[in-house]
């Protein structure tokens, strides 16, 4: 396990993570979430950190047998004596009734039980391998997406962590089983019926194939775009402070380069971002003479653009 200890602390100092305070391991119980939570439940057993750490499972209630990785993981919570908590939640009726993917059902309804459990200077900690953020990368592209979605997955966005972003899933699970360390497959994984699944299954290989270390150079080009994404950011928000006014409606009559316009008015309609074809029809009509137009923006959110000035509602 000291391994694994080693890889945690070293993807926690890369992403300046403290080794005190309370961090909330989110445990699925596949290899990923296991070599977090043995690495990490090292670490505090050789005071190498000052964690104080809290074991989270979300299940999904996607197969009949997920009740049984709830109670893998709180049997390794309890090994390792440490505290867990747990919910089940029925995410196939979410995305029925939200009208969403079953992934980003389950996506939201994970981040938001994980807030629920860690308290409110608590870090999250998820398992996020070196895989899934190239893999995130490629189906971002496969999507049409810009800089932002060529950035694949953040090591650190608000209080969720990454410390394994760095790391290969195959030299993870490796570590695992040469320590006898237990873990749990979901076959959903391998279902080709999830365009996530192809990509890892079948396109990283052929990349690997064509071109060894794809993965690696993937991975580089994924942080030089989240370095020029966020220079582009602090650029817009500067620009958007200039253009707006105390009415706060923005002004367009000298519109910025589309690169930096898109960004402005991205940022002004602020979190969730409107989809592609919703921007740049905003743009557009911003930019054009219009006596008055309304944009739907999604999310009950609207804009409206009367003589060249836009305002956000």
């Amino acid at each position: 396990m000291d391994e694994l200890a080693g890889i945690v602390a070293r993807g926690a100092e890369r992403i300046g993570l403290p080794l005190d305070g309370t961090l909330v391991l989110a445990v699925s119980g596949g290899a990923d979430s296991m070599a977090l939570l043995h690495g990490a439940a090292r670490l505090v057993e050789t005071d190498a950190s000052h964690w104080q750490l809290t074991v989270a499972h979300l299940d999904h209630r996607l197969r009949p047998d997920s009740a049984e990785d709830a109670s893998f993981v709180t049997d390794a919570a309890a090994a390792l004596r440490l505290p867990s908590e747990m919910r089940r939640t029925d995410v196939a009726a979410l995305a029925r009734a939200e009208g969403r993917s079953i992934e980003e059902a389950g996506r939201e309804a994970r981040y938001r039980f994980l807030d629920d459990v860690a308290p409110d200077a608590a870090l999250i900690a998820t398992a996020h391998t070196a895989d899934d953020a190239v893999e995130t990368v490629l189906l971002n592209l496969l999507r049409g997406a810009g800089l932002a979605g060529a950035r694949g997955i953040p090591a650190r966005r608000g209080r969720v962590v990454r410390p394994l972003l760095g790391e290969r899933r195959a030299a993870l699970r490796a570590l695992l089983e040469a320590g006898g360390v237990d873990f749990r497959d979901d076959p959903s994984n391998a279902d080709p019926a999830y365009l996530r699944n192809r990509v890892r299954g079948e396109l990283l290989p052929l990349l690997e194939a064509l071109r060894p270390g794809s993965v690696e150079r993937i991975r580089r080009f994924a942080r030089l775009a989240a370095d020029d994404d966020a220079l582009l950011d602090d650029l817009a928000a500067a620009e958007l402070a200039r253009r707006t006014g105390v009415d706060g409606a923005i002004d367009w009559h000298d519109p910025p380069p589309p690169a930096l316009g898109r960004r402005v008015l991205r940022i002004a309609v602020g979190e969730p971002s409107p989809n592609a074809e919703r921007l740049e029809a905003l743009v557009e009509a911003a930019a054009g003479e219009h006596g008055g137009v309304t944009i739907e923006l999604g999310g009950s959110r609207v804009a409206s653009v009367r003589g060249r000035r836009v305002h956000i509602g």
